[in-house]
């Protein structure tokens, strides 16, 4: 795990390719996790608090929080799955089921911002390895990481929201173990592992928003929302 360091504040309109390409030297089979937060900077996924007029519904649910931040996630959900205010945990357009939407304020580019979850994310990771082929001649996967919290656990791990050039899944069905037993249902999320890791070498609060995994042998061709559990599979639903 290589934490790709030196990137400097992304703005609007910054090609996220091209500044990885001059920040770190590549190899082929390599995976970049790129927080996802300058990908939403780079593609103008930010919202100003002074021009947000919160609702009657974003008032209720912000308690004494800022009911604009509220409107905001408002906004970004699909559905509210829980409230507990101004606690929200939402499942966005994506399919995610997260804390506020995926909606925060950390790492914003300036006070009175919020940072917005990408449009889509795995198309994200796609315009990235593209850029980076163009620009280093290296295959490399990609994936857009986010830390979410876990039911039934505490703390916050990173997981993929998106990617690109990699397996996402390790579909273990079939496959027998030492003793002989047949795997029936075990299938093992390769890409929020591979976010996990990273985020051991990026962290909120360093200032490294990327980092390259190298010596793993994960080319494939999966997104992020395969990851996604189909809502006839989903038990808490």
């Amino acid at each position: 795990m290589i934490p790709v360091e030196g990137i400097p504040e992304i703005r609007e309109g910054d090609d996220l390719g091209d500044v990885l390409a001059d920040a770190a030297a590549f190899e082929d089979g390599d995976v970049v996790v790129v927080a996802h937060k300058v990908v939403s900077k780079a593609e103008g996924r930010t919202v100003q608090l002074d021009g947000v007029e919160p609702s009657e519904r974003a008032r209720e649910l912000a308690a004494d929080e800022d009911p604009r931040r509220l409107e905001v996630i408002l906004r970004e959900s699909a559905r509210i799955v829980r409230e507990r205010p101004p606690l929200v945990i939402a499942e966005t357009r994506h399919g995610f089921v997260c804390a506020s939407a995926g909606v925060d304020a950390s790492n914003a580019p300036e006070p009175g911002m919020l940072v917005l979850l990408p449009l889509d994310p795995d198309a994200s990771a796609g315009r990235i390895r593209s850029r980076l082929l163009e620009r280093t001649g290296r295959t490399v996967g990609v994936v857009v990481s986010d830390s979410f919290g876990r039911a039934w656990r505490q703390g916050t791990t990173d997981v993929a929201i998106g990617a690109a050039g990699i397996r996402t899944l390790l579909d273990l069905r079939g496959a027998r173990d030492r003793t002989g037993y047949e795997l029936h249902a075990t299938t093992i999320a390769l890409a929020d592992e591979i976010a996990g890791a990273a985020e051991l070498v990026l962290g909120k609060t360093r200032g490294v928003p990327a980092a390259i995994l190298r010596g793993l042998d994960v080319a494939g061709d999966g997104t992020a929302r395969d990851l996604v559990i189909p809502a006839d599979r989903d038990l808490f639903r």
